[in-house]
C-alpha cells in the first residue's frame, strides 16, 4: 500500500489494458443508446490556447459568403449563452443604409447608452463611435471581403428589383454604360464600391484621393479580414485568432445560388467591374495578399475542416446537399428569395434525434435564425416578421 505524498506507478501496458475495455462499453452504449457520436467528437488538435474570445464585432459585407460567418456567429454565442445586438423592432439589419447608431440595436434607447453585448454581425454602415457604444473595450473587430468582380455580378443579381441602378439593364449594359442608369443615392449604394460603403467611406470619391489614408484605417480599425475566395482558410484563422475549436467554425454554404441564375462576364466586363469599383478592387488586391502570404500555413488544419465537413452533411441534410427552393418541405427552412437569383436551400434528414436536429437546424438557418434569438431574448416583444416563409 503507498503511503502518503508516494506516487503510484502502473506496471507496463496496464493503461493501455483499462483503456480498451473501456472503449468498447462505449461503442456497445452506444448502439443501445441510437446516440450519432459523431455530432460530439471533436477535430483532432482543435483546442486553442487560453479562453475562447466571446466579444466579437463582425462587419457583414453583403455578397461575400458573410451569412455563413454569421451563422457561426449566432451558433457560438447561442452555446455559449452570449448577448447579440439584435436590430430593433421589425427591422431586419442595424439602420443600414444610413450609418449605424446605437438605438438601431434592441434594448438600447438611447445614444449614450452604457449597455454591452458580447456578438454584433448584423448588416450595418460601420461608424466605429457608436459601435463601442455598445461592445467592451477588449472588443475582436474583423470583415470579410470578395473580389468585386464577382461581389458586384451577385450583387446585380440578387439586387436586381431593389436597386434603381440596375433595374433598367442587364449587367453587360450597365457595365457598359454605368452612368446612363446610376445616380448617386444610398439606393445604389450595391452599384458602385459597397465594400468601401460598407466600411463608412464614400463609395462615389475618386480612388487616388481616398485610398492611401482608408488602408491604414481600415488595417487599424480591423484586427482581422477574411477572403471569401479562401474561405476554409479564413475559418482556421478565425478560430485561431479568436481562440475557438475547429469544429465552432464548421459551417455548410448559405444563399448559394443556382447556376442558372450566374451571370458569366467576359474579360472585357471583368475590366470595367474593377474600374467600376476601383476602391473595392484596391482594398481587395492589398488586403488578399496579404491574407495569402499566411494562409499555407493552414493546410493541415484546412484539410481536417473540410474533411469534417461532409461528415455533417451526411449526417444533416437529406440527399447530402442543397435543393431547389421548390424542393424546400418546411416552409420555416426556405430560404430568402430577392431579385434574378434563385438561392437553393436544405432539407434536413428524418428520424434524427432532438438533439441532433437542432444542431443540424441552427446550421441552415439564414434570417430565421436571428428571429429564433430575438425571440428568446425578447419573448415580451412581437415577434421578427419574416414574411418570406408563409408563401
Amino acid at each position: 500500500m503507498p503511503t502518503g505524498g508516494q506516487r503510484v506507478l502502473l506496471p507496463a501496458g496496464a493503461f493501455g489494458l483499462f483503456i480498451i475495455p473501456l472503449a468498447l462499453i462505449l461503442v456497445l452504449l452506444t448502439g443501445l443508446l441510437h446516440v450519432d457520436v459523431t455530432m460530439f467528437s471533436p477535430l483532432f488538435g482543435d483546442q486553442a490556447e487560453g479562453p475562447p474570445i466571446t466579444n466579437a464585432m463582425f462587419l457583414k459585407m453583403h455578397k461575400t459568403a458573410s451569412s455563413m460567418v454569421l451563422n457561426i456567429l449566432f451558433r457560438f454565442a447561442e452555446t455559449h449563452n452570449l448577448s447579440v445586438a439584435l436590430p430593433a423592432g421589425s427591422r431586419l439589419h442595424l439602420g443600414y443604409p444610413w450609418l449605424f447608431l446605437a438605438h438601431h440595436v434592441e434594448g438600447v434607447k438611447q445614444e449614450g447608452a452604457q449597455q454591452r453585448f458580447n456578438a454584433m454581425c448584423n448588416h450595418l454602415r460601420f461608424n466605429l463611435p457608436a459601435v463601442q457604444k455598445v461592445m467592451p473595450n477588449d472588443t475582436f473587430y474583423f470583415s470579410i471581403l470578395r473580389n468585386p468582380v464577382f461581389q458586384l455580378e451577385s450583387s446585380f443579381i440578387y439586387d436586381k428589383g431593389s436597386v434603381p441602378a440596375f433595374r433598367n439593364a442587364d449587367l453587360d449594359a450597365f457595365l457598359a454604360s454605368p452612368l446612363t442608369y446610376y445616380n448617386q443615392s444610398l439606393r445604389n449604394a450595391y452599384a458602385r464600391n459597397n465594400t468601401w460603403f460598407d466600411l463608412g467611406y464614400d463609395h462615389d470619391a475618386p480612388a487616388q484621393e481616398s485610398c492611401v489614408r482608408a488602408l491604414a484605417e481600415v488595417e487599424r480599425r480591423l484586427q482581422m479580414v477574411l477572403i471569401a475566395e479562401h474561405f476554409d482558410e479564413s475559418m482556421v484563422l478565425q478560430r485561431r485568432r479568436l481562440r475557438w475549436r475547429l469544429e465552432d467554425v464548421v459551417s455548410f454554404r448559405l444563399k448559394a445560388r443556382s447556376q442558372r441564375s450566374v451571370s458569366r462576364l467576359t474579360p472585357e466586363g471583368r475590366q470595367r467591374a474593377q474600374r467600376r469599383c476601383a476602391l473595392d478592387w484596391r482594398l481587395y488586391q492589398h488586403l488578399n495578399r496579404s491574407f495569402g502570404s499566411g494562409a499555407r500555413r493552414l493546410r493541415s488544419e484546412v484539410a481536417r475542416l473540410r474533411a469534417r465537413r461532409p461528415e455533417l452533411m451526411a449526417l444533416c441534410l437529406q440527399g447530402g446537399g442543397p435543393k431547389d427552393r421548390k424542393q424546400i418541405t418546411d416552409r420555416h427552412l426556405r430560404p430568402y428569395q430577392s431579385g434574378k437569383a434563385d438561392i437553393l436551400g436544405y432539407n434536413l434528414r428524418q428520424g434524427l434525434d432532438n438533439q441532433t436536429l437542432q444542431l443540424c437546424r441552427r446550421m441552415i438557418m439564414q434570417l430565421q435564425y436571428m428571429a429564433h434569438l430575438y425571440a428568446q431574448r425578447f419573448p415580451e416583444k412581437p415577434p421578427k416578421d419574416i414574411c418570406f416563409l408563409e408563401a
